[in-house]
Formats: C-alpha cells, sequence, structure tokens
C-alpha cells in the first residue's frame, strides 16, 4: 500500500518541548524530580482553574487511578463501583488493590455511566451487605459524564468519586474543567491523547495534604529518616522530569489541540449529517463542552450499513479507525463481576466506530478520509 497510514490519533508536538528537555539535559535534571516536574504541577493547576486543586505528576494514568483508590481507602474485599464502557485501565487498578469491581451501564446521550442503573446498583450491593467503597466514572472519549445526576447519586450514599477524566483534558460541563469535578480525578498524557508526554498522567487531589500522600507513595513510601526506611508500600510512580518538559511544551498548544479535535468532530457530521440511522455523538446541550478526543459514530442496528463493514473499508485504504471500547463486563478477565444494565453499552460496542480525531491532521488527509467515506456510502446507499 502506497499510501501514508493515517492514525487514529497520532502524538503532536508544539514546537517549544525541546526548548524545556533541553534545559534538563543542560541542569542534569533526569531524574522524577525537578523544575519541570513542578512546572508542570503548576500549569495543569492553572489550567484547571478551581482553588483547592492540587497535581500530582505521575508515570500513567493508571498510576494515578491506583493512588486515587488507595487514598479513598479501598482495600482488599471492597467493591468499587464502575463504568463499563471504558478501556480496562479504569478498572484493572481496582483489582490491584484486592477489590472488585462492580460495573454499570452507559446512559444513551453521552455513552457514560447510567444514573438509574448506578443508583440501582448502589441499592442491590447495600442490600447484600456490601456498600461500595468508591466510584470511578469516565468522561468517555471527552465527552463528560452526567455530572450533576452521577455526583448526587454518590453523595446521597456518601461515596467517594474518582472521576477518571484522561480522556477528557479541556472538556467542561458548566464551564467547569473536567478534572475538578471529583473527590480525586485522574488524567493521562499517553502518546495518543490531546496533549503526551509520551507516557505520563496526573492524580487532581483536593487538598495539598493529599499530594503529599500521593507524591510519598509514588516515590517508594521512604520515611524521613538519614537511611531507607519504608513504613509502608510504595511504588515508582512519579513523572521524570525530561518527560514533564515534554508536557510543559505541550500545555502551551492544548486549547489549539482541543479547537483541531472540535473541529474534526465538525467534518465527521458534514459527511454523515444526512446519512439516515448514523449518529455523530456530540454534546446533548450546551452545557456540555467536549474536547472530541475521539470522534465517535453509532449506526442504527438496521441502519444502511455496519460500522465493521466501514471499518474494513477503511483499513483497506491504510486509514486506521476502531471499535469503541469493549465493555468491561464482557471480557474474560471480568466475566465473574457484578453489571448493572440494560445493553446501551454492548450496542455502542457493537454499532459504534471511533474514527481519525488528531489534531495533525492535513488538508490531504481529510480529503483522503473524506474520499474514502463518501465511496463507501455509495456502495451502501446505491
Amino acid at each position: 500500500m502506497s499510501e501514508k497510514k493515517i492514525w487514529l490519533s497520532s502524538p503532536h508536538m508544539g514546537g517549544s518541548e525541546q526548548k524545556y528537555i533541553s534545559e534538563a539535559f543542560d541542569q542534569n535534571w533526569i531524574a522524577p524530580l525537578g523544575p519541570n516536574v513542578n512546572g508542570f504541577e503548576k500549569d495543569l493547576q492553572t489550567y484547571l482553574k478551581e482553588e483547592n486543586i492540587h497535581v500530582a505528576a505521575l508515570s500513567s494514568g493508571t498510576a494515578s487511578l491506583h493512588l486515587a483508590l488507595i487514598l479513598a481507602g479501598v482495600e482488599r474485599g471492597d467493591e468499587v463501583l464502575c463504568q463499563s464502557l471504558t478501556f480496562a485501565a479504569s478498572a484493572n487498578p481496582i483489582v490491584y488493590q484486592g477489590a472488585t469491581p462492580v460495573f454499570i451501564d452507559s446512559e444513551e446521550e453521552t455513552l457514560n455511566i447510567s444514573p438509574v442503573f448506578l443508583e440501582k446498583a448502589i441499592q442491590d450491593r447495600i442490600s447484600k451487605g456490601k456498600k461500595p467503597k468508591a466510584l470511578i466514572a469516565v468522561h468517555l472519549y471527552g465527552m463528560p459524564y452526567k455530572v450533576d445526576e452521577v455526583h448526587e447519586v454518590a453523595l446521597r450514599y456518601g461515596i467517594p468519586v474518582i472521576e477518571d477524566s484522561a480522556e477528557a483534558l479541556g472538556s467542561s460541563y458548566k464551564g467547569q474543567k473536567c478534572g475538578t469535578f471529583g473527590d480525586f480525578a485522574v488524567l493521562s498524557f499517553n502518546g495518543n491523547k490531546i496533549i503526551t508526554t509520551s507516557g505520563g498522567g496526573a492524580l487532581v487531589t483536593k487538598s495539598e495534604e493529599l499530594k503529599r500522600k500521593a507524591v510519598f507513595l509514588a516515590t517508594q513510601a521512604r520515611d524521613e529518616a538519614p537511611h531507607y526506611q519504608h513504613s509502608h508500600i510504595g511504588y515508582n510512580y512519579r513523572l521524570s522530569n525530561i518527560a514533564a518538559g515534554i508536557g510543559r511544551g505541550q500545555m502551551e498548544v492544548l486549547e489549539e489541540h482541543v479547537s483541531k479535535r472540535r473541529e474534526m468532530n465538525q467534518f465527521y457530521e458534514g459527511l454523515f449529517g444526512t446519512v439516515k440511522g448514523v449518529k455523530v455523538f456530540s454534546e446533548p446541550e450546551n452545557t456540555y463542552f467536549s474536547n472530541h478526543w475521539l470522534t465517535v459514530i453509532k449506526s442504527e442496528e438496521n441502519g444502511v450499513f455496519k460500522t465493521e463493514d466501514l471499518r474494513l473499508f477503511l483499513e483497506n485504504e491504510n486509514i486506521e479507525s476502531r471499535p469503541l471500547w469493549k465493555p468491561m463486563h464482557l471480557q474474560p478477565v471480568f466475566k465473574d463481576a457484578p453489571f448493572y444494565g440494560n445493553g446501551v453499552a454492548e450496542s455502542a460496542f457493537k454499532n459504534g466506530l471511533c474514527l481519525p480525531s488528531g489534531s495533525n491532521l492535513s488538508q490531504e488527509e481529510k480529503k483522503r478520509i473524506s474520499d474514502a467515506i463518501l465511496n463507501f456510502l455509495k456502495t451502501k446507499m446505491l
């Protein structure tokens, strides 16, 4: 195949990342501490804009979620509520703690956690003598979940919320940035995210004390002593000063990346807007603002085409697309976990598709995507 591959979501450098990396080399700040780490945390705190927000830069979003569970008091034998339609990294840290995930279905408007089934799950677990210890709610593909409704349920039952904003930096709800709603929040800077540090993540807390605890655990839980002494199990979860330098450069272009991703969502609205039985997911109302990290389409069961046929057609054109996350309650590793729902997540997985959404797609690449999709639609609508 002669044409260059078009990726679903590739890294997009802004240009100034090298400046911060060079400074780290020049000053020999190569270890997982240094001015870039401090600066990156401050940049994130400034961007999130809320008071009493404290950020710990860590090695991954998964590490951040693991520490959030620890700080929320999750222990072996506990149960943790978790959105089912998500990437495995939202659920795996529950098992790291020896706890059991309880999976919750999605609602149709945002494809995020259903407040209705969330409450049913809480009531049922309590009736079985097992009140859930925490809730992991995900802003899927950058779309904010129903913050007011979900948090109202969690608050009523006294369950702390861990806000998985790994895909949602730059998104907001009612003017407030995603990553600031939960008791804890998680960010990711993996290579395919809206900004990247190659690999990396951050934990957002509501107090300086909780941030200090997170950093303590992330640096092998070394006690204050002239020798190496440990009273707690720790982890090697801190972000390096080099990776944080990339993050500082990326923060300078975050808003531009968000704008470009949102343009891609409108691009697909233009392609599919008149196709019967196909929905391009966008905000249900103007209180939601999505970064549209990935644009998602969903075809009706009896629509004009199956999304898998489109995926295969695009693959033949060397254009990457991908099914939505396979729900966690359908994963072999979680086959015995409790689940509460009515099939919304399963339908989204079966009939949904993520399309190329990168902020660095060129006009030529957009034309290739457009031509390929229009050619595919012609074959289905003859």
